[in-house]
This record gives C-alpha cells, structure tokens and sequence, in this order.
C-alpha cells in the first residue's frame, strides 16, 4: 500500500538526524516515509541567497524514495524547524503540484524562488517567547501573507521559546494524514 512521504528539512547547523528528530517518533506509528537530506552549508542555500545545490541533492533524495518505496504521490509533504521552515515553505509553494502540504515549524521567511504552483495547504506554527526568530517579524507576517495569497493556512501559536512542543508535532502529523 503506498505511503505519505515527508521531505524534513533541519535548522541552521543542524543535520539530517536532526530532521529526522522532528517527526521519528510519530512516523512509524503512523505510517509515514521520512526523508531528511542535509544542506550543503551551515544552512540551506536559498536562506542565503538562491537555491542551488542543496535542491539537487534533496531531488536525489526524492527520486531515490520514488524509486524504491511505494509512495502516494497524492500525500507529499515538505516539512522543516527554523531555517528548515522556511526552506519547506519555498520550495513548497514553488512545487505544490508535488508538495500537497507544507509544514513549517517556526519559519523565519519564505525565500523567493519560482513561481507558485499548485495550491498546497500550508500547516505553521510558532512561540511567542522566540527569541531567535521573533513570532512579531516572521509568522506573523508570513501567515496573513499566506492567506493573502490564497493559501489555505493552519495557523498554531503557543506559549514557549524557538522549539517544536510535542502536542505540536503531534497536531502537525494528524494535519498531514
């Protein structure tokens, strides 16, 4: 029976254990793909400035588990924390005829890129007490944005720091399925 797939994309300095950590610990019980690239850099490459190699290798990625794992190509999602969010939510809405749904955990911006495609339902949520990406200059924005532009948009705002509570995860992971 084919799968949902969950591109998870890490934070800055992070590394694809690190994506993975977001959402392993509900994957298996709920019966999806993950795929956890790492970014070339510290980051990833649009964050700071264009998308580039880190695309060529998270397409790797994806043609691999195309490849290899029956997947419902109807439940693909790109998902990411941070500098991960905003990275899914670019690359998201630029290929939403692939990603049906995006998951952003405390994204930062969404970096310009192609032209949208598709219309992929976007699921964000975000602290109020971060103090690395602040919830004032970035889902806040993005959010409305969002909407603005005609997305349908789950919005979740808790009480707590630059970090993914599990009632969160879990919240996100149910959107998903």
């Amino acid at each position: 029976m084919p799968a949902p797939l969950v591109l998870v994309l890490h934070g800055a300095g992070g590394d694809a254990a690190a994506g993975l950590a977001l959402l392993q610990p509900l994957a298996d019980e709920r019966g999806l793909l993950l795929v956890a690239p790492a970014s070339r850099g510290a980051t990833w490459d649009a964050i700071r400035g264009s998308y580039g190699p880190d695309v060529t290798v998270i397409d790797r990625a994806l043609a691999r588990v195309f490849s290899g794992f029956a997947v419902d190509a109807g439940r693909v999602a790109a998902a990411g924390f941070s500098d991960g969010a905003s990275y899914a939510l670019g690359l998201g809405l630029a290929n939403g005829d692939l990603f049906r749904r995006i998951v952003a955990f405390s994204p930062g911006f969404v970096p310009p890129g192609a032209s949208p495609q598709g219309d992929p339902l976007v699921f964000v949520s975000h602290g109020d007490g971060d103090d690395v990406l602040p919830i004032d200059r970035t889902s806040r924005r993005i959010v409305p944005e969002l909407r603005d532009d005609g997305y349908d948009v789950t919005y979740r705002e808790f009480s707590g720091p630059h970090t993914v509570p599990a009632d969160i995860t879990r919240e996100a992971v149910d959107w998903l399925r």
